[in-house]
């Protein structure tokens, strides 16, 4: 069974906040992920902020959510959703709690967390939203515990997220936890989207650091070297993949990364250490291997190196 990532479309969507992360999962399903998408709406016809008609939606009633599941609610205009012509829709609140409480994975997108909070779903967890809206949203649901100045929120099941650009953010942490960092790294790459950012701007796996360029001659060297860690990366092979001579790939590389080739492929295989010693079934013989050693001495030598 496919994982689904069903959108909420509510009257006065922001259209970016459901393009966003909906351009996000389409790249991860044509990278081969697993997924589907649906669609539902409170009602049919909306109008989008921008004027955009959006019409044969189901309602949301008829959308069916297993376990795991997640449900995307995108951003719409604020003084809709704090509306009392909004809050009597108390139907669609009882079926996103029901939702939730079967299993299934919350996701807003700016604005949407007046939508969660409404639920009573924000209650004494941390959440967030535009920076314009952050205290209003804790003026009206005084038990949220909203915070400034921050992409994206994540605990129990439920993700908040604040301006457009953090929807995408959110959603591609998303799918790094379902599909791994650099599966993560691809969708974002498709998107162009080279400078990935966490909630809380920790430090990111480095299977996507040293990616913040646009150089795709070094990408391509760069993927192969993640994809065939287990292989000796011979730099003529390298220099060709990213159609340069070894002496200007050598320099590019240094340019556009801020490491050298050979520290670039002993950090991946470092990071890709830490994955497999987390598999109890691989010897570690089987991880050297895997990284393209040739021993247990070597492993813990590089494990043990600065």
């Amino acid at each position: 069974m496919k994982l689904k990532f069903a959108f909420l479309i509510l009257p006065q969507i922001h259209l970016m906040d459901l393009a966003g992360p909906d351009q996000a999962i389409l790249e991860a399903i044509d990278f081969g992920a697993d997924f589907e998408i649906e669609y539902c709406c409170l009602e049919n016809g909306v109008i989008s902020t921008a004027g955009l008609p959006i019409a044969g939606l189901k309602h949301f009633s008829e959308v069916r959510l297993n376990k795991g599941d997640f449900l995307i609610i995108p951003g719409s205009n604020a003084s809709y959703l704090i509306s009392d012509t909004f809050k009597k829709n108390t139907d669609l609140f009882h079926w996103i709690i029901k939702n939730y409480h079967s299993g299934v994975q919350l996701v807003s997108i700016c604005a949407g967390a007046f939508v969660l909070a409404e639920c009573g779903l924000l209650n004494n967890i941390p959440c967030t939203t535009h920076f314009k809206r952050t205290q209003q949203l804790q003026e009206l649901y005084p038990k949220a515990k909203v915070i400034d100045n921050i992409l994206f929120t994540q605990q129990g099941g439920i993700y908040t997220s604040a301006g457009i650009a953090s929807g995408i953010d959110v959603t591609l942490h998303i799918i790094e936890e379902l599909k791994g960092s650099y599966f993560a790294h691809l969708v974002a790459r498709e998107l162009v989207v080279y400078n990935r950012r966490n909630g809380n701007q920790k430090q990111e796996s480095e299977l996507l650091g040293f990616r913040n360029h646009i150089h795709s001659g070094i990408h391509k060297a760069q993927d192969w070297i993640v994809e065939n860690i287990n292989q000796k990366a011979n730099l003529s092979e390298l220099a060709e993949i990213a159609c340069m001579s070894e002496r200007n790939f050598t320099r590019i590389f240094k340019k556009e990364t801020d490491i050298t080739v050979n520290d670039y492929i002993t950090v991946i295989r470092k990071e890709k250490i830490k994955e497999f010693m987390k598999n109890p079934d691989l010897t570690r013989l089987d991880i050297a291997l895997q990284v393209g050693l040739q021993s247990e001495r070597q492993l813990s030598r590089l494990i043990h190196s600065n």
